[in-house]
């Protein structure tokens, strides 16, 4: 039989530092390291643990004897209940410096790798309303917050439109403001919510799969065009077209109104068939006079500001000189692909979503770009000999993988090819670690550049430039 996780009280425990997903670090008194959720490095705490493992515990604070002076007032109003902005209790250039700090550790512990100095991390000049991408869900059994539940009323509203509870897949916090993405952002969703309460549109209910109204996306762009995609669980034409009839009138500013009905378990979008109700079915976004094509389902960096600084430092680690053949692994919609190619001779792009590189040929044929090329394909079984014996052998490797990393047969095949040079960009700098310990015998690292893309939150992206070494036994 199992045994129950016996909880433990551990006093004027000092919190140490920022760990990873977030967390921060205090010490117990047998020095285990306890991992906590609502404390800022230098805060002086009592901590209750919620679970014990053989190396660490988890835990939260329950008393603050000192607080910390790296802690700010939150914006947001919802912080601590929604997950979205862990991080907004801390200043932000002490974000930046564990931020930094966690980029240069994992290259270090879990990669063994030797580092120059590490260039200092590149901030975002805006700390909120930065995102360009938002997804909200609704909900006819929102979550109650401590108040409610503790004030005796008996609670009437119950819809909400925002975002799941961490770990709740079927909770969710109904958001007055979000301080992530401009206006008309919040105007629209709150119009969205007020009018489906004051028509009798229902909202779903996730653990019981009925309601009309699932999720809203609400995307912009830096050219200020705006699209916004209502996702319907049930198919009631006349209740869909007058939400959507009230959208296009009262936010004529909308470029791409657009519907899905979709009736599977899950949310995802990817195998629906997005209909564009009114205006057109995508927008624009544009870098140095390079337009891209977005529509519902594209994937774009969601800090256009910042995935613009990502793109000059990948631009700038590749040193092209306009006689370069490049490949971009990973490349989505192409967004680095052609953002490099006026300085090299030839580009191609491997991504194994076939409508990204339909998007990412588009785009390239609307940028009047003909250098680069574009290939579909899960990427270790596409980038092969063959692929390489057909279309070249690169001089430069950009690669630019999800969270997980590269597979271990796409490192190897960079390794057979031996490229002069190769640019990492990375989500995630564990596993960027992991791959470049596989490539440190052959390679060694001369640039590291991390950018922050997601202020308030403890991600981070980094950029590594990786050299070929001249004597491969040499390391």
């Amino acid at each position: 039989m199992r045994r129950k996780n016996k909880r433990q009280i551990f006093e004027n425990v000092e919190v140490v530092d920022a760990g990873a997903k977030g967390k921060t670090i205090g010490k117990a008194p047998d020095g285990r390291v306890i991992f906590l959720t609502n404390t800022v490095p230098g805060d002086v705490v009592d901590v209750q643990t919620t679970k014990k493992r053989k190396a660490y515990f988890e835990g939260e604070a329950t008393h603050f004897h000192t607080l910390s002076p790296k802690r700010v007032t939150p914006v947001c109003e919802h912080f601590g209940v929604c997950g979205g902005c862990k991080w907004q209790d801390m200043g932000y250039e002490h974000q930046l410096f564990y931020k930094q700090k966690e980029v240069e550790n994992n290259l270090r512990r879990i990669g063994h790798l030797e580092l120059p100095e590490t260039m200092p991390i590149l901030g975002s000049k805006k700390q909120y309303f930065y995102r360009n991408k938002m997804e909200f869900s609704f909900s006819d059994s929102r979550w109650l917050t401590l108040d409610e539940i503790n004030s005796g009323e008996e609670i009437k509203d119950k819809n909400a439109l925002g975002f799941h509870i961490p770990g709740m897949w079927d909770k969710i916090l109904d958001i007055k403001k979000c301080h992530l993405q401009e206006d008309p952002s919040n105007a629209i969703r709150l119009e969205i919510k007020d009018f489906a309460i004051n028509n009798n549109l229902s909202f779903f209910n996730p653990r019981n799969q009925y309601g009309l109204l699932r999720t809203a996306m609400i995307r912009t762009s830096s050219t200020g065009e705006i699209m916004v995609m209502v996702q319907f669980f049930e198919d009631d034409q006349e209740k869909r077209e007058l939400l959507m009839d009230h959208l296009a009138t009262t936010f004529p500013e909308i470029t791409a109104l657009l519907y899905v009905v979709n009736q599977k378990q899950n949310d995802t979008i990817y195998d629906q068939e997005i209909i564009c109700y009114s205006g057109r079915d995508h927008i624009f976004e544009e870098m140095e006079g390079l337009q891209f094509k977005i529509t519902a389902k594209s994937f774009y960096q969601t800090n256009s500001d910042q995935a613009y600084e990502l793109y000059k430092i990948t631009r700038e680690f590749a040193g092209l000189t306009g006689e370069e053949l490049v490949y971009d692994l990973y490349t989505g919609t192409g967004t680095i692909a052609q953002f490099v190619a006026r300085n090299a001779k030839k580009v191609v792009g491997i991504e194994a979503v076939p409508e990204a590189i339909a998007d990412a040929k588009a785009n390239a044929e609307r940028n009047n770009i003909p250098n680069v090329h574009f290939f579909v394909g899960d990427m270790k079984n596409v980038f092969n000999e063959s692929f390489i014996t057909t279309h070249g052998k690169p001089d430069l490797i950009i690669t630019d993988p999800p969270r997980d990393g590269m597979h271990k047969d796409v490192v190897q095949q960079i390794l057979n090819i031996s490229p002069e040079k190769v640019v990492y960009v990375s989500c995630n700098s564990a596993t960027q670690a992991r791959d470049l310990e596989l490539m440190k015998e052959d390679y060694e690292v001369a640039k590291v550049q991390p950018v922050d893309m997601f202020p308030q939150t403890h991600h981070v992206e980094n950029v590594v430039l990786l050299k070929k070494r001249k004597d491969p036994t040499q390391l």
